[in-house]
């Protein structure tokens, strides 16, 4: 009598025996998957450059973008009203030389706000870091930017402006193409420059209107408030929705 007993209860460990292994096989096989890969972020080609001539950059002494007129010639705080900047913002001054219109963006945009500080000179961009020490303004944030390329992250800013330096890109249009990518939204981009022959430290304003439709912005305003300063036009443009 006390053999029956034995084997029933052998039947039912091996029956619970095999439900645990049952279920741990079951449970190896819906385990939490591995994450996707990370797919690198794919960046539109740029369209094909303009090829004209273009002038050599500045490496001078940089104390020449300090004239104490120079904010009144130029009407900068109007500038930056058309350029939306205001508390809060975040601007990036392509070729920023000495800093000079970074620190009038930084006291602008506030403590909340930040500005991109892009020159492709390491003397300039290290001169800026200091200023910005210097000044108390540590929402300044200098970079060393690329001949076509102003090494700013992908839509992170709301405005940008090019004071008297567009007429030195090397590669005006791929430059643009990267610059709408790292625009935010309706972002606009300001251009301060003269007429010239792109070897004068001057650009025609047809051409920068070409070149910039060419990157993917449109012209937003034309205006020439700014010719006390020895420019003859500040454009505005916006980019072309996608």
């Amino acid at each position: 009598m006390a053999t029956l007993p034995t084997r029933a209860i052998g039947v039912v460990l091996g029956v619970l025996a095999l439900g645990t292994l049952t279920l741990s096989t079951l449970h190896a096989q819906v385990a939490t998957p591995s994450p996707a890969p990370v797919t690198p972020e794919v960046r539109q080609a740029p369209p094909a450059e303009s090829g004209r001539k273009t002038s050599t950059p500045y490496e001078g002494d940089l104390s020449v973008f300090e004239d104490a007129d120079r904010a009144r010639n130029l009407q900068i705080d109007r500038v930056m009203d058309l350029l939306g900047i205001g508390p809060g913002s975040t601007v990036a001054d392509i070729g920023a030389g000495s800093g000079w219109f970074s620190v009038l963006a930084a006291k602008r945009v506030g403590p909340e706000g930040r500005v991109w500080a892009v020159d492709i000179s390491k003397a300039a961009v290290d001169h800026i870091a200091k200023r910005a020490v210097d000044e108390g303004l540590p929402q300044i944030v200098s970079v060393l930017g690329k001949t076509a390329d102003p090494q700013l992250p992908p839509a992170g800013i709301d405005a940008a402006l090019i004071l008297k330096t567009y007429h030195e890109f090397e590669k005006p249009v791929t430059m643009m193409h990267n610059l709408r990518i790292a625009l935010r939204g309706k972002g606009l981009v300001g251009i301060i420059d003269k007429t010239g022959t792109g070897t004068n430290h001057g650009v025609p304003v047809e051409t920068v209107i070409d070149e910039c439709r060419r990157a993917g912005f449109e012209l937003a305003g034309t205006y020439d408030f700014v010719a006390s300063d020895g420019v003859d036009y500040l454009l505005v443009f916006r980019p072309v929705a996608r």
